[in-house]
């Protein structure tokens, strides 16, 4: 056998030669489609579901959220694995697919049974789903600093105007990238406004901590009244109540006495 291959390649040089320049042509093109990555990545196909919690202890969380999202995913078909982790304030379950298992096919499998459970989830808890991404799909690192570096309180500020322009302007313009799965912001400071009440205060009026988380969500929005028919021409009716500065916050009313008093925010804290 190895003779006749010898003798074919001898005497019928121009079909090795054709041959050898059709493998050589081939073998350049399949390299020029190869993937190439400094550490590749060999995650399986999976989907993580990502569950903010505020105020719950790690046991309660595992029993009211994870237990029950971790449940409904074991029935999607496809599944070969569940598992999940519980911490301070997150719930994290991760439901991994088959191979062959398009990423996509399992995140609407995913987002159906979400669906399905929400009305038996905690009020406020909304699960989300993580992104088509994994640990190894980080990419690139990169920082906002101002150009003249302040000390002191002012430093605290400037940390919060950088982290609002990371926020509000970078981000959103890196997410248009054909490509980007998620943006993580690390550092800076988010702009808060503390509102600290006076227990005494509060006692005296009759107030709770909840007058002030509902004064805050109803009046933080804007609201529309329709419009106004006049002349041929229509007017739009809409109320403005989005809070702007620290005055707003202490104007907001909190409840309102049989004296016609109103009790604002700035009266108690």
């Amino acid at each position: 056998m190895i003779n006749k291959i010898i003798h074919f390649s001898v005497y019928r040089r121009n079909i090795i030669f054709f041959l050898t320049a059709v493998l050589a042509i081939a073998g350049w093109m399949a390299f020029e489609r190869l993937p190439i990555d400094a550490v590749p990545d060999i995650t399986n196909i999976q989907v993580q579901i990502n569950t903010t919690v505020e105020g719950l202890a790690p046991e309660e969380i595992e029993r009211n959220i994870t237990f029950p999202i971790e449940t409904t995913m074991n029935g999607i078909s496809g599944v070969i694995q569940v598992r999940s982790i519980t911490r301070i304030g997150l719930s994290q379950v991760t439901v991994v697919f088959e191979d062959d298992v398009d990423i996509y096919r399992a995140r609407q499998l995913v987002s159906e049974r979400l669906q399905s459970i929400a009305g038996n989830l905690p009020d406020k808890v909304q699960p989300q789903l993580g992104p088509v991404s994994t640990g190894l799909g980080e990419i690139y690192y990169y920082a906002v600093e101002a150009t003249e570096v302040k000390t002191g309180p002012e430093r605290i500020e400037q940390l919060m105007e950088l982290r609002a322009i990371q926020d509000w302007y970078v981000k959103p313009r890196l997410l248009t990238v054909k490509g980007v799965a998620e943006i993580n912001t690390i550092g800076g400071f988010e702009r808060q406004y503390h509102i600290q009440p006076n227990s005494e205060k509060m006692s005296y009026y009759g107030l709770h901590f909840d007058d002030i988380e509902d004064a805050l969500e109803k009046s933080h929005k804007n609201v529309g009244g329709g419009y106004i028919q006049q002349t041929g021409e229509q007017f739009i009716v809409q109320g403005y109540g989005l809070l702007q500065n620290i005055d707003d916050i202490k104007g907001l009313t909190v409840k309102s006495l049989e004296t016609f008093k109103t009790i604002t925010i700035g009266d108690i804290a």
